[in-house]
């Protein structure tokens, strides 16, 4: 494996030396499970090898600076597959195990996603660590090690059911436990207030609080062909005090059950359902809990390395913060400098604003976090403390710079009507703050963030995001990989600027039609798992028309079904008209406590059940939910898709990049000119995807300044009226009237929004409408449409997370290279 000499005899030995150690067993008695689970061990043994040569090369470069990828998610997805791959030994491993009558990819199936992740967030922080191993860069991922983590989603009856998903039944091979670097993490009690005798220095000590300790598991990050392994660390709960006979007899075992239940809950499940007080606090005290012990964890690993003066900790140090949620870590590093390291305030407000940056993930203003003071203040009384004294020190500045100007306080403050604003405070504290768009980046500068963009411009900047093609083409397509090698070299591995040199095969015929036979076999591995899992039956000379994304109102999973239900209705009224088969796939998890969401799923699934049952339509529409959506089913979805609906209300969707991992795979995009759909247009070319809607300007004007009534469109496009009156007709609810009543009325009033059709869906219908008969005629064309795919898969070089992390290292983390290198056995 990597430069090593792959031995296949060795690793088979290997292989069956696990299976015999682990279960007492004969290979040809394991179960799958149990391969699954000998093979990794046996691909662990390599990577612990290069592991150790890893920190061993950054501990002897002691100038090297280590960045710490803070977030609450990271989605890795299956790790067998994408570490063979990165360890080079992908085929050889194949090739072995077929020697044994074994099944590469069946073993792969047996693995667990491991469930630390919802949507794009955690799968964007799962490439930056991809792409930092890769690129030989230090780095620490840090997050949480949920039990359950995301949920598994089941569909019954075309109503989402939330499953727990414990990932970690079977154990996780890849994990390492390290308890010998347990932290406490403290929660609640009071502070008192002391003056140190000996030195006259102030003292605040915590004082009847709740602690737990967590206990780091570490997840090795394969970088491609490179030795460099670098470490994601999730953290778990266990409680301080540990069952004790005596305690019965104190009357203690009901403190022992709630220290044990503080533990479990912390790290029971990922994004508790906030609507409640309780759920707020549960999740406010996931947030401290793994950034006080990952700080906790770094300082004791800096003065370990570099010796007590902190003073250098920005030199050797930068703590990205990905989105609001682990923001705390400003006042948590404060605390510690100050209370633990006896710094000065000043001393350590040079340190911390010197080594902490924010990314801004979203300009939904419900996402940009808040906290109720009085929840705040009770659960980390410390940390509220400093909180204040930052915003005291901030609202001077503000004042002596626009005097009389309350209402640049008002937008500024960190503490402000009540809620502590975690976003202030991220931008206030830190160096950088950056968006992950172009077109984001301006809306905050402009918009958002306008009040903080004037005072301190220096700070701001764009960081357009990025995916892997190691897993998103080398892993997830396999034939288009391979393809693509035999064609410009391997090259593009890790430089997906190579693949620019696809664009003069574009004028091959020869060329476009293997890259379009290569998209038919993975129509048809697609068709297939939908059968499997749906018992739906898929026509691979359909167009795959795909939106697989978490379920959200801005995203406009709506907008695809209502138009889908307009489709439905001019084909039953006009049998005869010409209409190329289509196969419209969705995927979508909805949050457990988002009824508009959930219901947008039980209506996909209602449209699914009547079209897909209709004879009469000679299965000239079908409608498949694929249920489950995650990492390891969107590699086959993304290979297998013709179109890419990235159809969000312009200004809503940061980046995106789902749709990233579509023009990779060669689907064009058929979306509005939002996030980082406008990059990807302003690459591949106006002619190359199908651009519809209003514009983000637009949509700004109207949500200022008003003036948009969707009852004017309603009632002057009977078309469009019929659609939205099927939601309440019983059409496709089995005659109930009162099933999409939510939906109905989002549309058209404000029973239950805001603003009527606050995503202006009515406003974009007919040009969507438009843009989807472009479609068509554009496929129709097989010309036209395979030198369009192929185009999008030669100009996305652009979107490689490798490109995205060298522009943090240039711009705002200033790391240096460290080469690995392991002895040759």
């Amino acid at each position: 494996m990597n430069s090593k000499r792959f031995d296949k005899e060795t690793f088979k030995e290997a292989v069956k030396d696990n299976v015999k150690t682990l279960y007492r067993k004969k290979i040809e008695e394991a179960s799958q499970q149990q391969i699954f689970q000998a093979v990794s061990y046996t691909v662990k043994e390599q990577i612990i090898d290069d592991w150790l040569a890893t920190q061993e090369a950054y501990y002897r470069k002691k100038e090297a600076k280590m960045v710490y990828y803070m977030s609450m998610e990271f989605l890795m997805g299956r790790a067998l597959g994408n570490n063979l791959i990165n360890l080079t030994a992908y085929t050889e491993v194949k090739e072995a195990l077929e020697e044994m009558g074994l099944d590469l990819n069946a073993i792969e199936d047996q693995e667990p996603d491991p469930a630390l992740g919802n949507g794009g967030l955690g799968r964007l922080a799962a490439c930056f660590l991809d792409s930092l191993a890769t690129l030989n860069y230090p780095a620490y991922g840090c997050g949480i090690r949920y039990r359950y983590g995301m949920f598994k989603q089941r569909i019954k009856d075309g109503y989402q059911v939330e499953a727990p998903d414990n990932w970690l039944k079977e154990g996780y091979p890849f994990e390492l436990r390290r308890p010998e670097y347990a932290k406490e993490v403290r929660f609640g009690g009071s502070v008192r207030f002391e003056k140190d005798p000996e030195t006259g220095r102030d003292k605040f000590v915590q004082e009847g609080y709740e602690s737990v300790r967590a206990i780091p598991y570490d997840m090795p990050i394969v970088g491609y062909g490179n030795h460099v392994v670098n470490t994601l660390r999730i953290w778990d709960a266990e409680a301080i005090t540990d069952f004790q006979l005596d305690s019965f007899d104190r009357g203690d075992y009901h403190k022992a059950v709630e220290q044990e239940n503080l533990a479990k809950n912390i790290v029971e499940v990922l994004y508790p359902n906030d609507n409640h007080y309780a759920g707020k606090e549960l999740r406010l005290k996931q947030q401290y809990f793994f950034i006080s012990a990952s700080l906790q964890a770094l300082l004791a690993k800096f003065k370990r390395e570099h010796g007590n003066d902190l003073s250098k900790l920005p030199d050797k140090v930068v703590i990205q913060m990905n989105d609001t949620h682990p923001t705390i870590a400003v006042p948590e590093l404060m605390h510690l400098l100050i209370d633990e390291e006896y710094l000065s305030w000043e001393d350590a407000w040079e340190i911390t604003s010197k080594t902490c940056a924010y990314t801004n993930h979203t300009i939904m203003a419900e996402a940009l976090e808040k906290w109720p003071i009085d929840l705040f203040s009770k659960l980390l009384p410390r940390i509220y403390q400093i909180i204040q004294e930052i915003d005291r020190r901030f609202v001077e500045k503000v004042r002596a710079k626009y005097p009389g100007n309350e209402e640049k306080l008002k937008k500024m403050a960190i503490l402000w009507d009540g809620q502590v604003r975690m976003a202030n405070m991220a931008i206030i504290s830190g160096f950088s703050v950056n968006g992950v768009a172009q077109l984001h980046t301006e809306i905050l500068k402009n918009q958002e963030l306008k009040d903080f963009y004037e005072m301190m411009p220096e700070k701001f900047n764009n960081k357009t995001n990025g995916i892997t093609q190691r897993r998103f083409l080398a892993h997830g397509n396999p034939l288009l990989a391979d393809w693509i090698t035999a064609r410009i070299g391997d090259g593009w591995i890790t430089d997906l600027s190579q693949i620019a040199r696809l664009k003069p095969l574009v004028n091959d015929e020869q060329a476009r039609r293997e890259f379009m036979q290569i998209k038919h076999k993975n129509k048809i591995r697609l068709a297939k798992y939908i059968k499997e899992h749906n018992g739906i039956e898929v026509d691979p000379h359909s167009i795959f028309d795909v939106q697989v994304k978490r379920l959200h109102e801005y995203k406009r999973q709506l907008l695809n079904i209502l138009h889908v239900m307009y489709l439905y209705n001019q084909i039953k009224e006009h049998p005869e008209m010409s209409f190329y088969p289509r196969t419209f796939i969705f995927g979508a998890k909805a949050a457990a406590g988002y009824q508009r969401a959930k219901e947008t799923i039980k209506l996909i699934n209602s449209v699914a059940e009547v079209i897909n049952n209709d004879r009469s339509i000679n299965g000239k529409i079908k409608v498949v939910f694929i249920e489950d959506y995650r990492v390891s089913n969107a590699e086959m979805i993304f290979a297998a898709a013709d179109v890419s609906e990235q159809i969000s209300t312009a200004s809503k969707e940061a980046s995106g990049t789902g749709n990233m991992k579509f023009m990779l795979n060669g689907a064009p995009t058929l979306g509005t000119m939002d996030g980082a759909n406008v990059e990807i247009v302003e690459e591949v070319g106006m002619d190359n995807a199908f651009i519809f809607g209003m514009r983000s300007e637009e949509v700004i004007r109207y949500e200022n300044h008003g003036g948009y009534n969707p009852i004017d469109i309603y009632f002057s496009d009977w078309e469009l009226k019929r659609v939205i009156d099927q939601l309440m007709d019983g059409t496709y609810a089995h005659g109930d009237h009162n099933m999409y009543k939510n939906l109905y009325n989002s549309l058209l009033n404000t029973q239950c929004t805001p603003r009527a059709d606050m995503y202006f869906i009515l406003k974009d219908f007919r040009p969507y409408a438009e843009a989807q008969k472009r479609v068509e005629e554009a496929y129709r064309d097989e010309h036209r449409w395979s030198r369009m795919a192929m185009m999008n898969t030669a100009c996305c070089g652009k979107f490689t997370s490798d490109r995205t992390i060298e522009e943090y290292v240039r711009d705002i983390w200033k790391l240096q290279k460290v080469e690995v290198t392991v002895e040759e056995e």
